[in-house]
């Protein structure tokens, strides 16, 4: 469903992705992880259309990025790292909108509208403007705004930022239904310890190269290691937390470093 073959992403001489190749199959949930900056949100943003890769091929659903991309976002449901919603509008209004950039049915649209406001604890404020939203209330927004037209691919950044506990809860047992159902889930994330119980198969970038493809327990055995954050930090070269804690407690104390 989802087809990454040597693509790169150039801003000037720096190289955001740099020559990455992935595929994630139909009813696959697939963690994609990597430090601040390692080019994850670039990748997602090159597979909707919000950046046009400097080489490579994409597809998503059997179509080419570069020629059928308008076919492509009819098949997905996109959770950004940072949204922007319509702010003047209220929450029914807004889904009323994002249902009618997918042609869907007014019928169909508002009995979605009331079902996933209920789902999502969202029914107090479905005639509120979203400015007055929370930063919760407005995650819950995205999601319910990526699920509403019935996507097959589902491209998650950060989805479970600012959600309460019931939520993540609830979300995360929506999200292994839908894979069961056949949708396509490609998770990037920080939260290690979700994408350990969420995603069978684990990828991992780093200043913009693939450096990791494979499930959670071949990653174990390849790096010797048993928990997912240990693997990240040996793969992604993240050592030194001893001498970063030390330093941090100087500075903060104002401990002169020769002390």
């Amino acid at each position: 469903m989802i087809n990454i073959s040597h693509v790169t992403k150039e801003y000037g001489d720096k190289k955001a992705v740099d020559d990455i190749s992935f595929e994630v199959a139909k009813g696959e949930i697939v963690g994609y992880l990597g430090p601040n900056g390692a080019g994850k949100s670039t990748t997602l943003k090159m597979l909707v259309g919000l950046l046009k890769p400097t080489s490579g091929k994409i597809s998503v659903a059997d179509y080419d990025a570069e020629t059928e991309l308008q076919e492509i976002k009819r098949q997905i449901g996109y959770v950004p790292e940072e949204a922007h919603l319509y702010e003047h509008l209220t929450l029914v209004e807004h889904l009323q909108l994002m249902g009618r950039l997918y042609h869907l049915d007014e019928e169909l649209i508002a009995q979605k509208v009331v079902e996933l406001t209920k789902l999502f604890d969202m029914e107090p404020q479905t005639n509120q403007r979203i400015s007055s939203f929370s930063q919760g209330m407005r995650q819950k927004c995205i999601i319910m705004s990526a699920l509403l037209h019935n996507p097959s691919v589902l491209l998650l950044d950060e989805p479970f930022t600012n959600l309460d506990v019931n939520t993540v809860t609830f979300l995360k047992a929506l999200i292994q239904r839908m894979a069961d159902l056949g949708k396509t889930i490609l998770y990037c994330t920080h939260i290690l310890e979700v994408a350990e119980t969420l995603c069978p198969r684990i990828m991992i970038i780093n200043e913009g190269k693939l450096i990791a493809n494979a499930s959670v327990a071949e990653l174990r055995e390849q790096t010797n290691q048993e928990a997912l954050n240990e693997i990240f930090v040996q793969l992604t070269d993240t050592t030194g937390v001893d001498e970063k804690t030390d330093m941090a407690v100087r500075i903060v104390m104002g401990v002169p470093s020769d002390a």
